[in-house]
């Protein structure tokens, strides 16, 4: 064993870790990141990136289909599954690499293997060989992630019942899909397998689909897939998956009582759990609630000089809220003094297709809290801009307390609304009322005219409804 000494070892490199690392050099802190598998973590190589990639190639494959609809004759299209794929991994390879570019760029060490946290602020990391060595840091910070949760009904072969990373790289694509759980994953999945010709059934356990959104904007997409064929079952349970015949079937459990569905694939898509086995927590006595590591506003565990962000600590397992808490948590380990992280003020995208945006109340929650509210909404069926696009489902939704004028939510639903809501979010960050919101003027014409219509309609003041 040998003994290197940093100032700051990150356990992770998604966009927590990675992230972390590069702010942590650029404060002058001397960095080294510890690697079990690709660089750029889930998000990058299995996540966020590449999932983008295939939904990308699903819209273009859309687009040509309905080319007459844009007075463009186009004679037969074919969705090749398999170039799709190639598409999609070249992408994550490509900015896998980009990643590597940064840390040589912030000459930060890159160590591959797995690491496991050790008392006395260490990290001992065992090579693909079984090799062991022990790092030293003054600051040691575990972004370790998440990895798709499985449900008790509904164990993952990775043939028949299969995870996110496998349905990015089936080698041939299903006639037939069950795609079990309806957030974010399941109805891009339910999206880019239905638009290349897969017949797709999604079930949700809960009574509406994409369940954390405002209810309206639940009620907009299920409208839609269902007009796109795919079939939907809310307030339902797969109870268990039969796979000794060529295909699958799914037992469904509503309140109309069992159903069987027979598919080619079942996807499970029930959210994540934390990856906090095997890396040395107990050794070191790091306080773990309900699968998550407890860290205060600055993310320090309960042990000095450990600390923890990302998909592995309370709050929401998003890309963007991961990077910003390294962020914070390096900045504070270098002596500055960062605004802790609001959480309510955290956008949220999904990107189906129409794609769905939304950061701070909805309008159900705005008033449990007792807010009394005003509620505007927009159409993107009156926007000029969605109307020359062939875009025009959707709308804008916004949600303001009526005595202050502060914009507690928004709600989006259509075309490219999450390139729009980081306008909301900056606007809740500054604290701007209705009115302002009403007299910043939008560029026309743009789908974000759609936002200051809505301030308007909320408060009797839109021009275009």
């Amino acid at each position: 064993m040998s003994s290197t000494k940093f100032d700051l070892i990150v356990l992770g490199s998604g966009p927590g870790g990675y992230v972390a690392a590069i702010r942590a050099s650029q404060l002058g802190l001397k960095t080294a990141i510890v690697e079990a598998e690709e660089l750029g973590g889930i998000c990058l190589n299995w996540g966020c990136i590449p999932t983008k990639a295939l939904l990308k190639s699903a819209q273009v494959y859309e687009y040509i289909n309905h080319a007459s609809d844009y007075g463009i004759t186009v004679n037969g299209a074919t969705a090749d599954f398999g170039s799709m794929v190639k598409r999609s991994r070249g992408v994550a390879d490509g900015m896998s690499k980009g990643v590597q570019f940064l840390m040589k760029k912030n000459k930060i060490e890159i160590i591959s293997g797995w690491g496991k946290i050790q008392p006395g602020k260490k990290v001992e990391v065992a090579d693909k060989d079984g090799k062991k060595t022990v790092y030293a840091g003054d600051h040691i910070l575990i972004a370790t992630g998440a990895r798709a949760r499985e449900l008790p009904t509904l164990k993952i072969d990775n043939e028949k019942v299969i995870g996110y990373r496998k349905a990015m790289t089936l080698e041939t694509q299903p006639k037939s899909m069950v795609v079990v759980g309806s957030g974010a994953i399941g109805v891009e999945f339910a999206y880019f397998y239905n638009a290349i010709g897969t017949k797709v059934t999604i079930v949700e356990f809960m009574d509406r689909i994409v369940p954390v959104e405002d209810e309206e904007v639940s009620k907009a997409l299920e409208k839609s897939y269902k007009k796109s064929g795919i079939t939907i079952m809310t307030s339902s349970e797969v109870t268990k998956v039969d796979t000794k015949g060529a295909g699958c079937k799914v037992t469904v459990k509503s309140a109309k009582g069992e159903e069987v569905l027979e598919c080619d694939v079942v996807l499970s898509a029930a959210g994540v759990v934390s990856n906090l086995e095997n890396i040395g927590l107990e050794e070191v006595g790091i306080l773990v609630d309900k699968g998550k590591i407890q860290v205060n506003e600055y993310y320090q565990t309960n042990m000095p000089g450990y600390y923890a962000i990302g998909d592995v600590v309370p709050g929401p397992a998003l890309a963007h809220v991961a990077s910003a808490e390294g962020i914070i948590c390096v900045e504070k380990i270098a002596g500055h003094h960062p605004e802790a992280l609001d959480y309510g003020n955290i956008p949220g995208c999904t990107y189906c297709s129409p794609e769905i945006a939304s950061v701070g109340m909805t309008e159900a929650k705005a008033k449990a809290a007792g807010h009394e509210v005003r509620i505007g909404k927009f159409p993107f069926s009156a926007s000029g801009k969605a109307s020359a696009s062939g875009a025009k489902e959707g709308f804008v939704k916004l949600v303001f307390d009526k005595k202050y004028g502060e914009l507690l939510g928004a709600h989006l639903i259509g075309a490219n609304v999450t390139e729009m809501i980081a306008e909301i979010v900056a606007i809740r960050k500054l604290e701007t009322t209705g009115h302002e919101l009403i007299k910043t003027v939008h560029p026309h014409p743009t789908m974000s005219e759609a936002i200051m219509e809505a301030a308007a309609a909320a408060y009797d003041e839109v021009i275009h409804l």
